[in-house]
């Protein structure tokens, strides 16, 4: 069978595209929010093709999710507040603090700048697990539940889609 027959997809590309979505989400909501405080008119209109770049990735993306190994079926739940954004906001940071350190490492020669950025790559993971754990407590990020993390990304997606600035 050829790759592109394949009606379902690979755990680890559904985990791919839940994170994708996830931060496009967040970061499509950021901006539709701050694009008003913009003032000069050349920032404001990246500001805009960002939008329309975040709209087109996540009404692409989402076509993927009924091709993401679980049932998704399941109750409506009620809208979450405010705080899950921004806790997926904070999330969305750390695991790119993370990200961006273990790269500067590979591409540091100075032992001391090394060191310093290592250091602060512990610190960053830390720093990780401590938003991760919130979330995972209060419910914001199901981590072990499939079917409840994406209905999140699609919740969210669209939330972000139908944001007007």
């Amino acid at each position: 069978m050829e790759q592109e027959n394949r009606k379902a997809l690979a755990w680890h590309e559904t985990l791919e595209l839940h994170e994708l979505v996830a931060f496009q989400s967040v970061g499509l909501m950021k901006l539709k929010m701050s694009i008003k405080m913009v003032n000069d008119p050349e920032l404001k209109e990246l500001y805009r093709m960002c939008i329309q770049d975040l709209e087109k990735n996540l009404k692409e993306l989402l076509k993927y999710y009924p091709s993401a190994p679980v049932d998704q079926t399941r109750e409506e739940e009620e809208i979450r507040e405010d705080i899950g954004f921004f806790a997926a906001d904070l999330l969305a940071l750390s695991k790119t603090m993370v990200r961006n350190l273990a790269i500067a490492i590979t591409e540091t020669a100075t032992p001391a700048l090394r060191k310093t950025f290592t250091n602060q790559l512990m610190g960053a993971i830390q720093g990780h697990e401590r938003v991760f754990s919130y979330m995972h407590k209060h419910g914001y990020y199901p981590a072990y539940d499939l079917a409840l993390l994406l209905g999140h990304d699609i919740e969210n997606a669209q939330k972000a889609l139908k944001m007007r600035f």
